[in-house]
């Protein structure tokens, strides 16, 4: 790839012509294929070359999940505080707002997948590493209680590598409870969660409501943990299993239940809800 990148950087120096727009190449943290940018959106941020599922949005998963203008979102105005009076943690917090366009670091609502009507809950990694502080716990409980009541079957897709939101101390901890409790009401009304994880599912995410489906599904080479594998070498002063704690390896150890591409994940979710709802 070499003369590629040469060629591209002596089309940017000739006289006359404009510098290339920044954004319009991608480089695959797989494969370090350079992609046309275009080509990887419509591909959904898969490189074309190697699988490799880059991270997504969580308003991209909804377009890609979701039938197109049914997702109607809830409990957007809920705002977080801060309970411990954590130096500088408004600053950082609107620092994320402004940097994601996110509220927080979860959407929740009800829509359809392929006209089967579903509550969902999406957290994105793009917004303080996806953490759960007191207001990502309290929408997604809130949309499982609402598919309680509703009796819908409830998706959360994972993309949390913050686990618990360190700011918000013991409140950010009390929500694995909350969520892990709403999820064992709506499981005893015998309704269908299924738990979808990507890159990365870590911390107190992974530790409830990531692992708590009935049906685990995960996109190729998630990172899924609790603790990372560079905390983990570091604390044990060893070397991990090759592939140690990608989705490849939990489900060769029984954790997960199935592997699935992006681009079948809305079939295969369709299917499951026929077969199990």
């Amino acid at each position: 790839m070499a003369w590629f990148k040469k060629a591209k950087q002596d089309l940017i120096r000739l006289p006359g012509k404009k510098s290339m727009p920044n954004g319009m190449w991608v480089k695959c943290e797989s494969c370090n294929e350079v992609i046309y940018a275009k080509q990887l959106e419509e591909n959904l941020k898969v490189c074309p070359k190697c699988n490799y599922h880059f991270r997504m949005k969580a308003v991209e998963r909804i377009s890609l999940l979701l039938d197109e203008g049914s997702f109607k979102e809830m409990d957007c105005q809920i705002e977080t505080s801060n309970p411990l009076s954590f130096p500088e943690y408004p600053e950082k917090f609107e620092k994320s707002k402004n940097a994601s366009g996110l509220q927080e670091a979860a959407i929740v609502g009800e829509g359809l997948i392929n006209a089967q009507n579903v509550a969902i809950g999406i957290t994105d990694y793009n917004f303080m590493m996806g953490s759960m502080g007191s207001v990502v716990g309290e929408k997604l409980t809130r949309i499982i209680e609402y598919a309680t009541q509703n009796k819908l079957p409830v998706i959360i897709v994972s993309a949390s590598g913050g686990g618990a939101r360190m700011q918000e101390g013991i409140f950010s901890l009390m929500q694995m409870a909350k969520v892990s409790a709403a999820l064992s009401k709506h499981h005893q009304n015998k309704l269908l969660y299924i738990s979808v994880l990507t890159d990365p599912t870590g911390g107190g995410v992974s530790a409830s409501f990531a692992m708590l489906g009935d049906l685990i599904i995960a996109e190729p080479n998630a990172l899924i943990c609790f603790a990372g594998p560079r905390v983990i070498e570091q604390t044990i002063k060893q070397r991990l299993p090759k592939n140690f704690q990608r989705s490849e390896f939990l489900l060769e150890h029984g954790i997960i239940d199935i592997i699935v591409s992006r681009k079948e994940l809305k079939q295969t979710l369709s299917k499951v809800l026929n077969y199990l709802t």
